[in-house]
């Protein structure tokens, strides 16, 4: 039963990391502006986070479903984040990559974004509410720890393949550092903007 936790914690956040979002396309960023070392220290460091982040929120799971209003409040602060992602990207999408990087840096950045990781709210909402009452996993404290473990693998295998593929495709195509941080910046506004419409459409529109 302990393999078992440990093996669905690290299928179903691998799963909850391969729709794009702001912890993998910040990831693609760092890959190609700065190797892939400086983006397995984040990987590293932000999975170690998601270990604590997995545990607290399946612990509060309960009581974050009662609250009123949430999903608003996660939504607002998705804008916020993506925006400021967004913007801080587009204003060094000229920047020419540096040649040498601090690997405390990128261990913050990944411990930083860790914890400003809302998505991972409802998320986890969910989907552990799903497992615990479907009985797939138990919800005792060494259940969870055993769970969350795996949540964390979860994370470091689905970012580590997402960061070889962005190395791969740079090697191959030689896309300049420009192109894609304006890309990405793009998405980061684009993603923003989702967030705005939604909760336009959810106070105005849906009845």
């Amino acid at each position: 039963m302990i393999f078992l936790t440990f093996f669905i914690g690290i299928i179903v956040n691998f799963i909850g990391y391969i729709p794009p979002g702001n912890i993998n396309l910040t990831l693609i960023q760092i890959t190609i502006n700065r190797g892939l070392k400086q983006a397995l220290l984040f990987i590293i460091s932000f999975s170690c986070v998601e270990f604590f982040f997995t545990y607290f929120i399946m612990h509060a799971a309960k009581w974050l479903a009662g609250q009123v209003r949430l999903d608003t409040i996660i939504d607002w602060i998705m804008v916020v984040l993506f925006g400021v992602l967004g913007a801080i990207t587009w204003i060094h999408r000229k920047k020419p990559p540096e040649t040498t990087y601090s690997e405390h840096e990128s261990i913050k950045y990944g411990i930083l974004l860790g914890f400003l990781n809302p998505m991972q709210i409802p998320f986890w909402m969910i989907t552990g509410t799903y497992l615990i009452t479907h009985e797939w996993i138990l919800d005792g404290k060494l259940a969870l720890v055993i769970f969350s473990l795996g949540s964390a693998g979860g994370a470091f295998l689905a970012l580590f393949l997402y960061a070889k593929f962005a190395n791969y495709i740079q090697s191959k195509f030689a896309l300049s550092n420009r192109l894609i941080n304006t890309s990405i910046a793009i998405l980061f506004f684009a993603f923003a903007a989702y967030h705005v419409v939604k909760q336009i459409y959810l106070v105005f529109f849906k009845h």
